[in-house]
């Protein structure tokens, strides 16, 4: 069901529209946890290592289907709080073409390159069969995470946050059964993990498609609007592009990072794979609740309504800050129980790894949930170079720190410790340019609506 963002008390709309938002990437971090977490218990610790490496690698395909998304949402978002719906079905096509170009050249990319990429991270002799065979089965499901990033990002823009939430709730517990029946039964090591990770990816893919083409197909127009368009195209990419170039940066880092951690060996690695799904989980979590921000933003930007754009701003960070909490102290009392989830006996030297990580990282979540809300706002009011800024800041010092501090400590400590040092800095700047940001956009369109000129 499509919702209208810009009306109603912005705390209740934002709960309303954020919770299933939260479920649903919760349940999509199901993926890669019941893949570490099936690798770890049912293979080995090997075998953890290797999907832990190849998930680094993932996340750069990850960062340009993401990049789609947002492109299209924030896009999708801002024509559907104007009303201009004939140019809003332009929009969707136009983002779908452009996606399917982009995956094109990426599974090519893939198909040729994740191999000397594995070389170029020190990928032990050990966990690099199994890594290179993850990732070349990855490869061959792009369409389905791209496609569905899209959808779901139609999805986020017209309101509906429940619909993808359903799908992902369905196909992310399914995964876990047929990972279990891919290995345990069917003995398929690390590729049973790989494909039940693309099966599974791809109904959930076609299902969201589907609905979303007949969600689209009842928002009535006066004539069929054209498939595609440059202006738009345009507009998709002033947000998918710096939001593309924003995710693969910070995962080259996380690359860079990886390698640092493999030169401690396949058990710090194979701790750290763990700690880090963890991790993941609630950055991720954040940055989902910062997307329906951003959706919530461009709605009320494209309405005209900027006050609600600051209070959007002071609700969000609510809640985030609420879920902090119970994170914080879960990793905290209980990370040790988490990370053996993943092991089967859980090794001295990877589960004290694992520990240390969360134990430094968690109660800095405070600081980089305020700025993945600030982050949102910044998305959703098309201030992109000020986003990026921010997130390059934290992203460079904490691969600097990491090299730095890791050669210094002659541990792995250093380079746990170089994360929150960049969240700190990062969420000064994100919420300093928040501050500046939607007041100087909401004036510069004022202003423009005052000429007479058409902005949106």
């Amino acid at each position: 069901m499509n919702k209208d963002l810009t009306v109603g008390k912005p705390e209740t709309v934002l709960w309303q529209f954020c919770l299933p938002l939260f479920g649903s990437i919760v349940f999509q971090q199901l993926y890669n946890i019941a893949d570490s977490l099936v690798a770890g218990k049912c293979i080995g610790e090997n075998a953890l290592a290797a999907v832990g490496n190849s998930y680094e690698i993932t996340l750069i395909f990850i960062a340009f289907a993401f990049g789609c998304n947002i492109g299209c949402s924030v896009t999708v978002s801002q024509l559907f709080g104007a009303k201009q719906y004939s140019r809003l079905k332009t929009a969707v096509s136009t983002a779908c073409i452009f996606s399917a170009v982009l995956c094109a050249l990426l599974m090519a990319g893939g198909i040729l390159g994740c191999g000397p990429m594995l070389n170029w991270i020190r990928t032990p002799n050990e966990v690099f069969f199994d890594s290179k065979l993850y990732l070349d089965i990855y490869v061959w499901g792009l369409p389905f995470v791209f496609f569905y990033n899209i959808a779901t990002g139609i999805f986020s823009a017209l309101g509906d946050s429940k619909t993808p939430f359903y799908f992902l709730a369905v196909s992310s517990t399914s995964n876990i059964a047929v990972d279990v029946l891919f290995v345990k039964a069917f003995g398929m090591g690390v590729a049973g993990v790989a494909w039940a990770t693309f099966l599974c990816q791809g109904i959930s893919c076609i299902l969201a498609a589907a609905t979303v083409w007949a969600r689209l197909r009842k928002i009535q127009v006066p004539e069929k609007p054209p498939l595609f368009d440059w202006g738009i195209l345009k507009r998709i990419m002033a947000v998918a592009v710096p939001s593309i170039l924003q995710q693969s940066f910070i995962s080259v880092g996380n690359i860079m990072i990886q390698s640092v951690v493999n030169g401690f060996g396949p058990s710090v690695m194979a701790g750290y794979c763990a700690a880090v799904k963890l991790n993941n989980l609630v950055i991720t979590s954040f940055t989902t609740i910062g997307n329906g921000i951003s959706n919530f933003s461009a709605q009320n930007l494209g309405a005209r309504k900027y006050g609600r754009i600051r209070e959007g701003f002071c609700k969000g960070l609510k809640m985030v800050w609420y879920l902090c909490i119970p994170f914080c102290m879960l990793y905290v009392a209980g990370g040790k129980y988490l990370l053996l989830l993943f092991m089967e006996k859980g090794s001295v030297d990877a589960l004290a790894a694992g520990m240390q990580f969360l134990w430094i990282l968690s109660p800095f979540y405070f600081a980089v949930s305020a700025k993945l809300v600030a982050d949102g706002v910044l998305r959703g009011i098309s201030a992109m170079w000020q986003f990026m800024a921010a997130t390059f800041t934290d992203l460079i010092l904490r691969v600097l720190l990491a090299f730095v501090l890791s050669g210094l400590t002659k541990s792995p400590l250093g380079i746990w410790c170089a994360w929150p040092a960049g969240w700190i800095t990062a969420m000064a700047l994100s919420v300093s340019f928040y501050r500046k940001g939607w007041k100087k956009r909401a004036g510069q369109l004022s202003s423009a609506e005052d000429a007479g000129l058409n902005t949106m």
